[in-house]
């Protein structure tokens, strides 16, 4: 009897090994993930901001960068007197409003042309001299508005917490319009028509932009302009024309800048941290 049952105990532990052995050898599966939202495809956005707009307002002050000179014709056969000069010539501040197109060439380098208009500043003057014989003082009024054209480039020297310093300079021409020049002496007034032409202008710039939006910037800063010398008004009763030596200008500026169809990527919030799907093996039990 032990032989005959011998045979079938065998069979049974095996059986139960290969089962054992087959369980054990069975994965973990874990459950499928989620199902993650949709893909919605953007249009890529460029990386610098490309073309801008700009305008801007700033106060500004001047003086005259030389003297202001005339020629006199005493009379009485004495031939004329040139190159009198002004006793004193003092030019008030004002305001001025101006706009501009540009382009964002990459982080460091930028490039635009502006056109500002200068209010009328006024100006007060004196000369002196001999009249009838006695020493006389003029008093001398006018005003000076101008339209400054300009071609400028910038280096922009890194974005600190949302704050872009630059550098920068410009060339280009100013359109001086002087105002007919009120001349008077003992209570006498003679009026010399004021002249206008285009003269050379220069500037140099320093400020900073701060990021707004992604695309938009405010933008302050002080630009230096020097303007070369020209007319300043014409012959009358006895004295005329009039040249000043032109003029250093100081301007205090504030404005926006807008980028067209794109953004400044300085400007631009950080994109979000890639995400870290960490790898889980399979589990054997």
């Amino acid at each position: 009897m032990f032989k005959t049952t011998r045979p079938i105990l065998a069979s049974m532990a095996l059986l139960a090994s290969t089962s054992i052995s087959a369980f054990a050898a069975d994965p973990y599966v874990p459950p499928p993930p989620e199902p993650q939202p949709p893909v919605v495809y953007e249009e890529p956005r460029s990386e610098f901001g490309g073309w801008y707009i700009r305008g801007d307002v700033d106060y500004h002050w001047m003086n005259t960068a030389g003297d202001i000179t005339y020629t006199t014709y005493p009379g009485g056969g004495a031939p004329p007197v040139f190159n009198n000069t002004f006793t004193t010539a003092d030019l008030r501040g004002s305001w001025s409003v101006g706009a501009g197109v540009g382009y964002q060439v990459n982080h460091w380098f930028r490039a635009d042309v502006t056109l500002d208009y200068w209010a009328k500043a006024d100006f007060r003057g004196s000369t002196t001299g001999v009249c009838g014989g006695v020493p006389c003082t003029s008093v001398d009024e006018s005003a000076l508005s101008a339209w400054l054209l300009l071609a400028n480039a910038y280096v922009d020297l890194g974005t600190y917490h949302g704050i872009t310093p630059y550098v920068g300079a410009g060339f280009g021409t100013a359109y001086v319009q002087w105002d007919d020049l009120r001349n008077t002496v003992g209570g006498i007034t003679t009026i010399h028509h004021g002249r206008f032409d285009w003269r050379f202008a220069a500037a140099l710039m320093v400020g900073a932009s701060y990021c707004l939006t992604d695309n938009l910037d405010l933008d302050v800063g002080y630009r230096y302009t020097r303007i070369t010398g020209g007319e300043m008004f014409n012959f009358a009763v006895g004295a005329g024309p009039g040249r000043d030596d032109g003029f250093h200008v100081h301007e205090a500026r504030a404005g926006l800048r807008w980028n067209i169809g794109g953004y400044a990527s300085r400007c631009a919030p950080p994109p979000p941290p890639p995400q870290v799907v960490d790898y889980i093996p399979p589990v054997y039990k």
